[in-house]
């Protein structure tokens, strides 16, 4: 009896989590997108422009998310500086900062510090001029350009090794279809901490070069 009342118990809070991040990602906007091919867990999207804060800091991959995280958050709520507090939105994402003049590949391990810039997308109801100045810790706010973009979705882990395995199988999937990736890679992290690991839903993305769009329609990235 006491084994049962366990597993029991156990099922009841997969359910609850499982409610949770239904609920969680239909509560916040995420920005849409036009799917111009779809192959299983593959896409290839256009997005339109969109305005995002971001601020860029130093170190590994996972230390830097979180420390970008923080001064956003800081700034959307309104912690440091006056004015209404802004709407959370998903996904939150982070992108290895280029370097300038780049004249051949670079590798590097995903663990590896380096320069890590965090976004996160500004609520569609506001232009750049609509949106309070930052305050401190580095927060820029600027508008992003339409792109068309693949992406990658998996749901699990977010290790070092799992995001570097799925950057590789979306890199080889863009080179089986013909198409450039433009670059470095995007990470999309839709869910926080309080989220069960199975549940937690990522992706990679990667721009590519433009090509003649293939039927699709307008989709939320839901």
């Amino acid at each position: 009896m006491k084994l049962a009342l366990i597993v029991f118990g156990g099922l009841a809070l997969v359910a609850v989590a499982g409610v949770a991040f239904f609920v969680y990602a239909r509560g916040v906007e995420m920005p849409e997108y036009r799917v111009v091919e779809q192959d299983g867990p593959y896409e290839v999207r256009d997005y339109p422009a969109m305005v995002v804060a971001e601020v860029t800091r130093k170190g590994a991959r996972r230390d830097t998310l979180s420390a970008g995280f923080r001064s956003l958050a800081a700034y959307i709520f309104a912690s440091e500086r006056p004015g209404p507090r802004i709407a959370m939105t998903a996904p939150v994402i982070q992108q290895r900062r280029e370097p300038i003049a780049m004249t051949a590949p670079v590798i590097q391990a995903q663990g590896a510090g380096g320069d890590w810039t965090v976004r996160f997308i500004m609520p569609s109801e506001y232009s750049l001029a609509d949106l309070p100045a930052p305050v401190g810790e580095g927060v820029r706010l600027r508008e992003v350009p339409a792109q068309r973009r693949a992406a990658l979705r998996f749901r699990g882990d977010a290790s070092d090794e799992v995001m570097a395995e799925q950057e590789a199988a979306l890199r080889d999937w863009l080179a089986g279809h013909g198409l450039q990736p433009i670059g470095p890679a995007v990470y999309a992290y839709y869910d926080g901490p309080m989220t069960p690991s199975p549940l937690r839903r990522y992706e990679v993305l990667l721009d590519v070069a433009a090509t003649p769009s293939a039927a699709g329609g307008d989709r939320p990235a839901g």
